[in-house]
């Protein structure tokens, strides 16, 4: 299904990937094992289960197995499974690899694969939460995830699309405008920095955040559900 969306950048999602490789990578590759074994916000998953999810779902991806009951949480889970005597090495090559070669993929396909950028890009701003580095959920990448949120929170293959929000972000020239805005529900109002944003909007902790948010709950921003 192509979007309609004369904003829409089929290139936007690859690009927001290689980006985020070209940061998270060497990070990655420069930390010792333990660190692999630090629990994230995600409930019940180190960073390396995350990891291995976010390398299993590129590959996917890249090689179009797309079988019944892919991406959801049963099938993460084996996914995971699979790669458990994996080395942390080859799992950070796995992921290098999607984060590579996905791209073309998910241009091609107009828009109904761009959540799963998205959502890898959050899940490496969960490895460096956990790992208290800095630069989660902003960085380099927001030139393109901010955009790309915008955009996904408005598309029917968002697994909870947002209800309207014009949020006003810190340093960023027009105010963003997230979720259905169908004339049924006045927009709320967010006002804040861009790494908050994306944390309220993908269902991350809020612990230590400062932002104004006015006619819509916490709970009705989760974007993944």
């Amino acid at each position: 299904m192509a979007t309609n969306d004369e904003t829409y950048d089929p290139d936007r999602a690859g690009r927001l990937l290689r980006t985020e490789r070209d940061a998270l990578v060497p990070l990655l590759r420069s930390a010792p094992d333990d660190a692999y074994e630090i629990r994230t916000c995600c409930p019940g998953w180190t960073v390396r289960h995350v990891l291995a999810h976010c390398g299993s779902a590129l590959t996917r991806v890249v090689e179009s197995r797309f079988e019944e009951g892919v991406f959801t949480p049963e099938s993460n889970e084996r996914d995971i499974a699979e790669r458990a005597d994996w080395s942390n090495s080859r799992v950070v090559d796995e992921l290098e690899r999607g984060m590579t070669e996905a791209g073309p993929v998910i241009a091609a396909a107009e828009g109904l694969l761009d959540g799963v950028a998205l959502g890898e890009w959050v899940h490496a701003g969960d490895v460096r939460d956990a790992w208290g580095k800095p630069g989660a959920y902003g960085g380099a990448g927001l030139a393109d995830a901010l955009p790309l949120l915008e955009w996904y929170s408005r598309s029917r293959r968002a697994a909870s699309p947002l209800p309207p929000l014009h949020a006003d972000v810190d340093g960023w020239d027009e105010p963003l405008v997230l979720g259905v805005v169908d004339g049924q529900r006045p927009p709320a109002r967010y006002i804040g920095d861009a790494p908050t944003l994306i944390r309220l909007c993908t269902g991350r902790p809020m612990t230590g955040t400062r932002y104004e948010l006015a006619g819509v709950t916490e709970k009705e921003l989760s974007l993944f559900g």
